[in-house]
């Protein structure tokens, strides 16, 4: 299988499958001289770890990181940095019926397609479980920028968003869900039990917000900042849509509504609005990059749906085993992780051509 890798320079490359034995990622192009230990990774495993609470999938996994290359004496060497996470807890036999026939908005049928083979256990590498390589990975890119807070947070769970004016930080890290407000988390309590006991799912929309990226990270044309952290976003597992600042909703405004008026600042101009999302030709403008994520509800549901088996018989399946009824939860800290990877990456592309001291 092709294309496991992302990044130009920090470059990142994940393996192994959801019921194997293990899962990791290979780290390359991180600067030498960075320290690094597993302690500055686990927490961020910790926070998308399985089996954290009833409202997501009760697969028991300690998630807990070994780093087997790219460091000596507590700092990273300039070599490949080699993360391991061993599988514990894995149930290949809830997965029988998936081996005869296709889970529909699942990746089954279009592996088969791709392949002419595919592994049903959990769904192999389309599993949402590979995600938490990527989650290592970032915490290894937050080290490359250490002035950068990268900071997500579910905002909307089966079409209920928090109110923006209830808006509060440090709540985002005091509920399950990732949520900023105290009383949306106390609803969506009873949505995800709601769907989970009718055998269901839900949907979720993910934002994301970057303070202390410095004006001129990111290129025109080809390697815009906004384009790579889309494809970022876009390759995590059952995301469907990507916003940079306004997103679609700039299409419904005119001109002057959407522009971000800038006037004399003490450091440069000083923006009034930030429409844009931080991001402007491609390129950061140093407003707070700002994006959100849709993510789709759960494929893999109790509820039997109509399907073919790979024999090409009418058939319906009901998926058996351990599923978050609202995959988008976990799914905040992966958006962090991906947004990380992206500016460290293009931290590094902007010193390699720009030259200046703007990482580590």
């Amino acid at each position: 299988m092709s294309w496991n890798s992302f990044g130009r320079i920090f470059r990142f490359t994940t393996w192994g499958e959801s019921h194997g034995p293990a899962i990791g990622v290979v780290v390359d192009g991180c600067p030498p001289g960075i320290a690094l230990s597993e302690a500055d990774i686990q927490p961020w495993l910790d926070k998308r770890r399985p089996g954290a609470s009833r409202f997501t999938t009760q697969r028991r996994e300690p998630d807990l990181v070994r780093i087997l290359s790219g460091v000596f004496e507590g700092r990273t060497t300039g070599t490949p940095i080699s993360l391991m996470i061993e599988n514990v807890d894995q149930r290949s036999k809830d997965y029988s019926e998936v081996a005869r026939a296709y889970r529909p908005g699942h990746a089954d049928y279009a592996y088969d397609a791709k392949y002419g083979l595919r592994d049903h256990r959990g769904g192999g590498r389309s599993s949402a479980r590979e995600t938490a390589a990527r989650v290592a990975a970032g915490a290894v890119a937050r080290l490359v920028i250490p002035g950068v807070r990268v900071r997500a947070w579910v905002e909307a769970i089966g079409g209920d968003a928090v109110d923006v004016r209830a808006f509060d930080d440090p709540e985002i890290d005091r509920n399950p869900f990732f949520c900023p407000d105290a009383r949306a988390a106390a609803r969506w309590e009873g949505l995800v039990d709601a769907a989970r006991k009718a055998g269901s799912s839900l949907g979720a929309v993910v934002a994301c917000e970057a303070t202390g990226v410095p004006a001129g990270w990111g290129a025109p044309i080809y390697a815009k900042l906004d384009a790579e952290l889309a494809a970022a976003c876009m390759g995590v597992n059952a995301v469907k849509g990507v916003e940079i600042g306004d997103g679609f909703a700039a299409a419904a405004a005119t001109g002057e509504a959407n522009a971000d008026p800038m006037r004399t600042g003490a450091d440069g101009p000083a923006f009034l609005a930030n429409h844009a999302g931080g991001i402007a030709g491609g390129i950061a403008t140093g407003q707070p990059i700002r994006l959100r994520v849709a993510f789709k509800p759960t494929s893999s549901i109790l509820t039997p749906i109509d399907t073919v088996t790979r024999e090409g018989e009418n058939t319906a399946i009901a998926t058996k085993g351990r599923h978050d009824p609202c995959v988008g939860i976990r799914g905040a800290p992966v958006i962090e992780a991906m947004v990380a990877l992206v500016l460290a990456d293009q931290a590094l592309l902007h010193r390699a051509q720009c030259g200046g001291d703007t990482v580590g």
